[in-house]
């Protein structure tokens, strides 16, 4: 059993119900006010679920990397372990006012401090993710499949806002992500620049900032206000619906029409414009993961005024994923839609003029316009390729989605014109050349010598035999004599 808080108060008690559900039972005394979520009031009766856990409490349950390094660190000492004994591990630290700890435990949260500066500044060599899992992973309660974990800052900020220091705040404050190179090269730049168009649209954006080998991204917890904890919920959890179901249904019903479900009338008009605006964004980028639980809601008080949550796991899932449709449907289909799709979006949904709408559309196409040159600059000498598949992916957006052009793509060069060589590239062949031409050693070993990330020389390796001004065969990298 798992006793549940509310606002760092007993809410009540989650259980098992079996064979493989949950039961949740408010204290006799909760007052109206320590409802654990929106969509589930306080009452004399139980809440149950025949199948896994309610919503609301499955929703920070970790996915992916996170979730299988604690399965494989605790299942052997229990014997098995299920989505509740999940739940007893992460919940001392969760996105949210829910906690939740053992039934006659007080609350602890007490998470370890951590330097930003440290995470920014270090090399990307894999040791810097297994220390952050190994030391946060227990302190991690947050969904995604992208391997992440939150940390204490340890008296840092990236923004102007004061660093939560206060003894009534002893949970983590920042969230730190990294990506598999082999999987997602640049995962968490694609996260940085889609979520600096976001920010340039006016949307609201937690601070974030990426590290300087562009291995981690690391963003502020929108969730904690004054040494407050806001309620948080995503759309999962508005529609009843499990973790698995994220990509079921569509936008019109499971995002726009429960937004005016749950929100006061007086407030809908201007939140649904700017679901809109983010929606329109999201087909721009091609964000295909743009799924139910990417979307959330944020109050400070349950029976209060609900706001829409800022804008988080922002990507360019088509640099990856070519022809990666939507996460959702719209107009019964995922196919990604057309301008005047969006406009009708916007007037049958959102209630706005096609004036409006097209407003909208103008205003993210001028923001990726304004980002784009910053990407293609980052780019320039790391994983080139992935970033021309974020920028070709912008540019289709751009054209088909929001039926505008901004040119984000420069014309070709004539084909006799010798291209510029990145300096990561020019590094690599003057290394080359003080070595007698050749080394050999590993990738990891070789670009901390040239004081670079391995993607960066891996890129480069890439680049330098198309050329044809390098060879390699295995570990061997050779120079091929030629004219540069």
């Amino acid at each position: 059993m798992i006793r549940v808080w509310s606002d760092s108060k007993s809410a009540g008690v989650l259980d098992r119900l079996q064979p493989r559900g949950a039961t949740f039972a408010y204290d006799p005394r909760a007052a109206s006010e320590r409802a654990v979520s929106v969509t589930m009031p306080v009452r004399t009766t139980s809440w149950d679920s025949h199948f896994g856990l309610l919503p609301i409490f499955e929703m920070n349950l970790p996915e992916g990397a996170l979730r299988e390094r604690l399965i494989r660190r605790f299942a052997k000492a229990t014997g098995s372990f299920d989505d509740l004994d999940l739940l007893s591990v992460v919940g001392r630290t969760q996105i949210g006012r829910l906690r939740y700890s053992g039934l006659d435990d007080t609350l602890d949260e007490d998470v370890p401090f951590q330097s930003i500066d440290d995470i920014l500044r270090a090399r990307r060599d894999g040791e810097l993710f297994t220390y952050l899992l190994d030391r946060y992973a227990t302190h991690s309660g947050l969904s995604g499949v992208q391997p992440k974990v939150m940390i204490r800052a340890l008296g840092e900020k990236i923004s102007d806002l004061k660093v939560r220091n206060s003894p009534s705040i002893m949970s983590a404050t920042h969230i730190v992500k990294m990506w598999d190179e082999d999987e997602y090269p640049e995962l968490a730049a694609n996260e940085f620049f889609c979520l600096n168009v976001a920010k340039k649209l006016g949307l609201e954006v937690p601070p974030f900032q990426l590290s300087d080998d562009g291995g981690a991204i690391v963003i502020e917890r929108f969730d904690v206000i004054d040494d407050t904890y806001l309620g948080f919920e995503d759309f999962c959890v508005l529609n009843a619906l499990g973790t698995a179901d994220k990509y079921k249904g569509s936008y019109e019903t499971r995002l726009f029409k429960r937004v005016r479900e749950f929100m006061a009338p007086t407030d809908t008009p201007s939140v649904l414009e700017k679901l809109f605006r983010l929606f329109a964004l999201n087909c721009a980028i091609r964000n295909g993961d743009a799924h139910l639980k990417n979307f959330g809601i944020t109050y400070p008080q349950v029976q209060g005024d609900l706001s829409i949550a800022p804008v988080y796991d922002l990507v360019t899932t088509s640099a990856y994923i070519p022809n990666d449709p939507m996460a959702l449907t719209l107009d019964g289909s995922t196919r990604w839609p057309d301008r005047k799709r969006l406009i009708e979006l916007a007037h049958v949904r959102c209630e706005l003029t096609p004036r409006k709408a097209e407003a909208h559309l103008e205003a993210v196409a001028d923001a990726m316009a304004d980002v784009a040159p910053d990407l293609k600059r980052y780019f320039a000498d790391r994983e080139h390729e992935v970033g021309q598949r974020i920028i070709a992916a912008w540019e289709t957006g751009i054209k088909d989605s929001l039926g505008l052009i901004r040119g984000l793509v420069p014309a070709e060069k004539p084909a006799q014109e010798k291209r510029k060589l990145a300096s990561s590239d020019g590094l690599l062949l003057e290394y080359l050349r003080q070595q007698g031409g050749s080394v050999t050693g590993s990738i990891r070993a070789l670009a901390s010598e040239l004081d670079m990330p391995p993607s960066t020389l891996n890129a480069s390796i890439k680049r330098l035999r198309e050329r044809g001004l390098v060879a390699r065969d295995g570990q061997e990298i050779t120079l091929i004599p030629r004219e540069v």
